[in-house]
């Protein structure tokens, strides 16, 4: 059976995704067609795969809409192998821009809007100039794996971060060194983590605070997708590292250089603990169709 795919794609910061509107939930690709759609060579390609589904219509949106009943919306997100993922940091701000360019929300600048997310409810606000996301409450996992990478000398220790998804963040020498780890194939992780993770590499700029606010540059290899040019979940778990090893005095303010662009981190306090925020932009480049 074949269906025809209305797409758009979009990326934040070079985070690059297929987005597909399915308000009733009547177009749920199994994940070798979501594969399929995100392949660079033999479909659109792109990071991950996005529908745009209303949470009344997915099963997973029942426990959405009894956190926050205005959760409309649920991004129903995939990595680009076609496996399921809990939250995507940049998608999620491309997705609420979809929504809005597409008419299926209306969001005036300064306001926010609750998206559902496998990862809980997300609320996104817009900006002047692009969106930034409350990622929720955030945890060390208490893992701490050695890390193992192509054209990385030296095995590193790793910081083991929940935000919703899990990420493993590592300290590398400097930006040579950052930039000659070979990201192709998954670094390896010792001992192993079930689900697996995203792995960030991370190196602080000199001096690590101006006017303020923290600096770091990363590379990231997200599980299903392999080497991006950006991961938001990722910037704000490379941001989280980087203060917790440098200690109290580190800022809760963070500017994070990706391949693909630059990313803004904020932790804050909430009623029911530390939040982070992540900023960035959002931009749709081209629509299609597709025989999937």
């Amino acid at each position: 059976m074949t269906d025809t795919l209305l797409f758009t794609k979009g990326h934040g910061t070079g985070n690059d995704f297929v987005l597909y509107a399915d308000p009733d939930g009547e177009q749920t690709l199994e994940a070798s067609r979501l594969a399929a759609v995100a392949d660079r060579r033999f479909g659109v390609g792109g990071d991950g795969v996005i529908r745009a589904v209303r949470s009344a219509s997915i099963p997973e949106g029942a426990a959405i809409l009894a956190e926050e009943p205005e959760a409309e919306w649920f991004m129903d997100y995939a990595n680009a192998d076609g496996s399921v993922a809990e939250m995507c940091g940049n998608g999620i701000r491309v997705f609420v821009h979809y929504l809005i360019e597409r008419g299926l929300l209306e969001l005036a600048p300064g306001h926010s809007v609750p998206i559902g997310t496998r990862a809980g409810v997300r609320d996104v606000h817009r900006l002047a100039d692009g969106y930034a996301v409350d990622l929720g409450r955030w945890r060390l996992t208490g893992d701490e794996p050695l890390v193992r990478a192509r054209e990385l000398p030296v095995a590193r220790p790793g910081l083991g971060i929940d935000l919703g998804n899990p990420h493993v963040v590592v300290a590398v020498a400097g930006d040579t060194e950052l930039d000659g780890i070979d990201l192709s194939r998954a670094p390896q992780l010792e001992p192993a983590l079930a689900g697996g993770a995203n792995v960030e590499f991370v190196v602080p700029a000199d001096p690590l605070v101006r006017d303020g606010i923290g600096r770091i540059r990363m590379r990231v290899h997200e599980r299903g997708s392999g080497e991006t040019l950006s991961c938001g979940t990722g910037a704000a778990a490379a941001a989280l590292a980087v203060r917790h090893w440098a200690g109290s005095s580190a800022p809760n303010e963070w500017r994070v250089e990706v391949p693909g662009g630059v990313l803004g981190v904020r932790m804050f306090a909430a009623e029911d603990g530390e939040h982070v925020a992540l900023s960035g932009p959002a931009a749709l480049v081209f629509d299609g169709e597709l025989t999937v």
